[in-house]
């Protein structure tokens, strides 16, 4: 718990607010799970993960995903060396700790599908050799919701590999104004003449994320608490069983949905210093492992029902240990 306090505290030297998104980067780099973030340009994305790369002393590289964009580009590959009439691999982006791949869905199928395999299988393959991905390994990739346009939809095959789909918001009105405050005094216009605010330091190495995720296998998670996560997924494939209406879900949820949300739940209770999960460490972030699994039907969006609501139905009829 110390080590995580560290790494919130440099955080939030260069994050104002954001809990949330902070909370899925940690949760991601124990589980060895990757991100979906669906929010507005300017929310501070691209530099959460370049300031969490800088605290860990971890690589951070950045794919900005544009519709002329190869796999090659992203994975690497094999170059010709004349003077030596020779193949040589050349590495690409993903060969990293921390990888932000931003507005994935403006990139072909055939790019998302080259990272998304790398994503599962956290290896490379170029030409005819195979290279292992370093470890720890996280892609935090970015939807932006206002673009509809030039963009091409995540199959759900493929969002299904996503540990966690995060929305960021607006902040609030006094976290705006804080981060004006640290914007301009960084930047040295500020009309108040005070020092420059901290920059984040490195306060952990890799070795200590590594530990982390070992420590997950000492979280206890009781029988009935796993039960109720298997009852919460099943609830979307069979609603009626809950006093759901079936009409409004198209395709329930899949095995992996139980397996991330029990990954999750046991992050987010080591997170809050606790040796065991309780309903309330699978509630906190059950929205983000379930919202880009299923599929809700016509009937639903007509009624103007979304994801999210589905679920708060869900968390309301399934009964709580």
């Amino acid at each position: 718990m110390e080590t995580i306090n560290r790494i919130k505290n440099e955080l939030k030297k260069a994050i104002i607010g954001q809990e949330r998104m902070i909370d899925a980067l940690l949760i991601g780099l124990i589980t060895e799970g990757h991100i979906l973030l669906e929010g507005i340009p300017g929310v501070a994305k691209t530099t959460a993960v370049k300031t969490l790369g800088k605290v860990l002393n971890l690589s951070f590289k950045r794919i900005q995903f544009t519709p002329d964009l190869i796999p090659s580009d992203i994975l690497g590959g094999e170059i010709y060396i004349i003077e030596k009439d020779e193949f040589r691999v050349k590495k690409g982006p993903i060969f990293t700790n921390l990888l932000l791949a931003d507005e994935i869905n403006r990139a072909p199928a055939k790019v998302q599908s080259a990272l998304l395999e790398a994503m599962q299988e956290r290896q490379v393959t170029i030409g005819e050799d195979t290279f292992p991905l370093d470890e720890p390994f996280l892609v935090m990739a970015t939807l932006n919701p206002i673009e509809e346009e030039g963009v091409y939809n995540l199959p759900e095959a493929q969002l299904d590999r996503f540990l966690m789909k995060v929305v960021i918001d607006y902040p609030d009105e006094n976290e705006e104004y804080q981060i004006l405050k640290l914007v301009t005094a960084r930047e040295g216009i500020s009309n108040e003449e005070t020092e420059k605010p901290p920059e984040p330091q490195t306060v952990a190495e890799k070795e200590e994320i590594l530990k982390l995720k070992d420590a997950l296998k000492n979280i206890h998670v009781d029988k009935e608490v796993e039960k109720y996560m298997v009852n919460l997924t099943m609830a979307t494939r069979n609603p009626e069983k809950y006093g759901i209406p079936k009409e409004y879900i198209r395709l329930g949820l899949s095995p992996r949905a139980t397996i991330n949300l029990y990954k999750v739940s046991k992050a987010v209770a080591l997170l809050n210093g606790k040796d065991y999960v309780s309903p309330s460490d699978i509630l906190s972030h059950i929205k983000d492992v379930f919202r880009h699994r299923f599929i809700i039907s016509f009937h639903a969006e007509a009624e103007g029902i979304t994801t999210d609501d589905i679920i708060d139905m869900i968390v309301e009829k399934v009964p709580m240990p």
